[in-house]
Formats: structure tokens, C-alpha cells, sequence
């Protein structure tokens, strides 16, 4: 198989392996060398046509295409959608499984009813003046020491550039606010440490104001400029996660219910079988969960763009439909008075595999939210209270975004990757998965499900997604990832930076 349609009505194929000029496909013959994942004009597409795959357009010919021709950059120009949005009108029923027969994990159980799948310290800071004070202290703590506390998976601090030189009230300050509160209480960290410097614009004390926090044996929080410097600070610091780690050690894994597991719904570094094999696949293991009674949550609003039509026809109702268009909304005014613009995504690497416009990638990124209907949308890094599919606003840059699904109760991560990813993420741990078996083959350190034998050896995408979703099932009682198997999730805490810096 030489090519793959995705829709009768489309008017292009994409080539599965590089095919050279003259080869015959689909009743046309290639007229110059097309790389594997790119796209093919079957039908002759005047200047100005659409042009369609997944039944849907994804551009415009920029000039005339011939059949046979090479459809990318150099003849699709994109235009800002203009959709005409129903609600409501694709609702299909999720077939609920009874609690009494629901798939379990073992999870750790906390004692407000919400449930971790890993066990952690968390050392979060408040602004960028404390990030090396919260290093220091969590680098301390050794394999050798961490040994002697076999139920700890980690100290990890959570250090970002930001926390000052911002407005006081507003959309930036809010979302940092909800990024460390969701950090602070999320159910992967067993005891928290928050360290500021004193000064910032963002105060730790409001935070525990705003949000009812107190301070325990196992939440703790402090200042540079109050505690008399940085070196003393490190060393209190230290005695604080001394006296947490005791207390953390005690927590035991146990049966939790599947209903129990939010999964932030991710993809990067995607290329053009993004959208026909791993993104599929993760749709079905998240309608899975979603029959189970967990939930999944789909982000990257820019990388929705072009498809949100589909979700609205999902939402549960005519409210939850008009948040997420408001979002789309949003994004096209926040694009356009920076002078950016939505089809500044897909990247360089994005169109080498094959993209050539956000709005065929975001026909492909929404399959990463299967089929069932969506039950709520949030604001970045808001508290997820949703069961079933779920979206929450965010950039497309994968380490804000998952900071923010993290922020909002995920406690796993599933990431596709077409040109191969290296992302991992703390204290939730991340599922690579590729799209094609030649980049799984060649980064089989950083892979853990090769989506790709969906094409290469006819294996279902419901096969390949029920694989996915046992995974879930697996990594959330313990198992490691291979991001986690590298080390990885300590530099990839970004909370997203709205607003001037000042």
C-alpha cells in the first residue's frame, strides 16, 4: 500500500513511503518525488479550491495542482476558519461500566479521597529568585538517601522564570496562582515545600489566603528574605523534607478504581500519521477510560483550531460548546494583537513530516479525544471536576501545557510523537507514543507503544488503543515509563507566561 485515503471525499492521499516521480497511485502518476507522509492531488484543484482530507479542509491551492502533484507549503495558503458551529448534534452514549466491575490500579489513596499513582516531595517555588534555593535542596536528597525511603519516588523541584515583574490581578497571575495551588495539592506529592524569596508580586501567603491552604507537618512553606539568606534557607529547607520523608514513606499502594485516573490527553513533535494511527488510538483508550468513569483531558487550544466544529457537535450542552468557542476566540485575538497567527503551528519540524496547516493538524491532534461526549472545557491549570472527555486551554507548547493539565488533577500523561519527542514530566509520569515503527525502532529508549504497526502490520486502532489503555492501567500502579526510566520531568515544569512582564 503505497498511499492512504482517510475520506472518499478527499481530494488528496498520503504516500506511506517516498515514492519517485511516475509512480501510478490512485489513478494518477506522481509528478516529482513525494516524501513519505506527505500528500498527493488526486483530483485536478483549481487556484482558490479546497483542499480536503479527513473529509474536512485542512487549505487552499494557492496556485493551480495537477494530479500527481506534491500538495505542501509551496501551493496550500491557510485561511482563519470561519465555521458555522452546531452543539449538541453528535452526542454518542458511553457505555458505562458498573462500579462493581470496573478495572482497579494500584494507587496511592490520600486522605481527602483523591488518589496518586506515583509518591513524591514537591519543593515549589514562587518566583524565579527562590528557583535556586528549591535546587538546591532537592538535590540533596541523593539515591542514596531516597533509598532509605522505598514508598518516595522522588524529591522534585518545581522552578519556573516567573513570579515577579507581572500584574498583581488579571489572566497571568491568575494562572500562575492555579498552576501552584494544583502543585501544591495534587495527589502524586505527599508532602509539599513552597519557597519564595519575600518581595515577589507573587506572594505565597495570598495563595494560602485565596486558596483555604494550611501549613501541616507535610506542607510547609517559607521565605529567603525571612529565613536570613540563601545558604540558610537551603539548609532549613532540607530539614523541613527530612521531617516530611518519614511521614511520605508511610503511604502504600492499594486497589483504587479506574475511575480514579485523569489522563492529560498530549501530542508533540507530530507528523502526518499523528492524526491516523497514534492520536486515534489514544481516542479509543481515552473512551475506554471514559466507560470506566475516569477522565481525559484534551489541551492545546491553538492545535484544536480548525476542528473545534467537531467538538461543539460533542459537547454535553449549548454552555459548555460556547466556552470552548470563546476559547477559539480568545486565541484569535491574543495572536493577532502579538502580530502572530494561528498557522504560525505547525512547526519546521511539523511540516518536514508531512503538516502543511494548523488546520490539518488539529484535525488530527482532536483525535486524541476520541468519540465521547465533552463534559466540560477549563481555564489553564483550572481544577478538572469532569468525569468522561474533558478540554483545557492552553498553548501548544507541550511542557505549558501539560504543566497546566498536571495543575488541573492529572496523574498521567500520554504523549504521540511522530518525529520523536524527548518530553517526560513529574510528578506525573508521561506514555510516549509513536506514530510510525521506523522512529519507535530508532528511539526505542524514549518509546513506550509503536503505533505504527497499526500501518505496517494491520493492527486495529482499537487494538492498538485497548494496548494503550492497559498501559494506563500499568504505569498508574507503579511501572515505569521510559521518560521516567531517563530521569526526565525535572526541567519541564513551564507555566505559561501570559501578559507583559514589567
Amino acid at each position: 500500500m503505497d498511499t492512504v485515503r482517510l475520506d472518499p471525499a478527499d481530494n488528496v492521499v498520503t504516500a506511506t513511503r517516498p515514492l519517485q516521480a511516475g509512480v501510478a497511485v490512485e489513478g494518477v502518476n506522481t509528478r516529482a518525488l513525494i516524501p513519505s507522509g506527505h500528500k498527493i492531488a488526486t483530483t485536478p484543484i483549481a487556484k482558490g479550491d479546497a483542499i480536503r482530507k479527513y473529509a474536512q479542509i485542512i487549505g487552499y491551492a494557492s496556485q493551480d495542482i495537477a494530479p500527481g502533484e506534491h500538495v505542501h507549503t509551496q501551493n496550500v495558503a491557510f485561511r482563519n476558519t470561519d465555521a458555522e458551529y452546531e452543539f449538541a448534534t453528535d452526542l454518542r452514549p458511553v457505555k458505562t461500566v458498573p462500579e462493581d466491575a470496573r478495572d482497579t490500579f494500584m494507587g496511592y489513596r490520600r486522605e481527602n479521597g483523591q488518589v496518586g499513582t506515583r509518591n513524591y516531595i514537591a519543593i515549589v517555588t514562587s518566583v524565579n529568585c527562590s528557583a535556586t534555593a528549591a535546587r538546591r535542596i532537592a538535590s540533596h536528597f541523593t539515591p542514596d538517601i531516597l533509598a532509605h525511603y522505598p514508598n518516595v519516588d522522588g524529591v522534585a523541584a518545581f522552578v519556573h522564570g516567573t513570579g515577579c515583574g507581572m500584574a498583581g490581578d488579571g489572566e497571568g497571575f491568575e494562572a500562575l496562582q492555579r498552576v501552584m495551588w494544583g502543585y501544591a495539592r495534587h495527589p502524586n506529592h505527599a508532602g509539599v515545600l513552597m519557597v519564595g524569596l519575600g518581595c515577589e508580586m507573587n506572594q505565597i501567603d495570598w495563595l494560602l489566603e485565596a486558596y483555604g491552604l494550611k501549613q501541616s507537618p507535610t506542607f510547609q512553606v517559607m521565605n529567603i528574605q525571612s529565613v536570613a539568606g540563601l545558604q540558610k534557607t537551603v539548609d532549613l529547607g532540607i530539614k523541613k523534607i527530612e521531617a516530611m520523608l518519614p511521614l511520605a514513606n508511610q503511604a502504600t499502594r492499594t486497589p483504587c478504581p479506574a475511575s480514579e485516573l485523569m489522563v492529560a490527553l498530549q501530542c508533540g513533535g507530530s507528523d502526518a500519521w499523528s492524526g491516523i494511527t497514534a492520536n486515534p488510538a489514544l481516542g479509543y483508550a481515552c473512551d475506554l477510560l471514559a466507560a470506566q468513569g475516569g477522565t481525559g483531558v484534551l489541551a492545546e487550544t491553538p492545535e484544536i483550531y480548525g476542528a473545534e466544529h467537531l467538538l461543539t457537535r460533542r459537547a454535553v450542552d449549548r454552555a459548555t460548546g460556547d466556552r470552548l468557542v470563546g476559547l477559539v476566540k480568545w486565541w484569535e485575538d491574543y495572536t493577532a494583537r502579538n502580530k502572530g497567527s494561528m498557522d504560525n503551528n505547525p512547526s519546521p519540524g511539523n511540516k518536514k513530516g508531512g503538516l502543511t496547516t494548523i488546520l490539518e493538524k488539529s484535525l488530527g491532534a482532536a483525535a486524541k479525544g476520541g468519540t465521547s461526549p465533552l463534559m466540560g472545557v477549563y481555564k489553564y491549570a483550572e481544577p478538572v471536576q469532569a468525569k468522561g472527555f474533558t478540554f483545557m486551554d492552553s498553548p501548544g507548547y507541550d511542557p505549558a501545557s501539560v504543566t497546566g493539565q498536571i495543575a488541573g488533577g492529572c496523574n498521567l500523561v500520554c504523549f504521540t510523537t511522530g518525529r520523536g519527542s524527548a518530553f517526560g514530566s513529574k510528578p506525573s509520569p508521561t506514555i510516549k507514543v509513536a506514530t510510525n515503527s521506523e522512529m519507535a525502532k530508532r528511539m526505542s529508549d524514549d518509546m513506550d507503544v509503536d503505533a505504527g504497526t497499526i500501518l505496517t502490520q494491520g493492527v486495529s486502532v482499537e487494538e492498538k488503543g485497548r494496548e494503550i489503555y492497559n498501559l494506563f492501567l500499568k504505569v498508574a500502579s507503579g511501572e515505569a515509563t521510559k521518560s521516567e526510566a531517563q530521569g526526565l520531568g525535572d526541567y519541564e515544569f513551564v507555566p505559561w507566561q501570559i501578559g507583559a512582564v514589567m
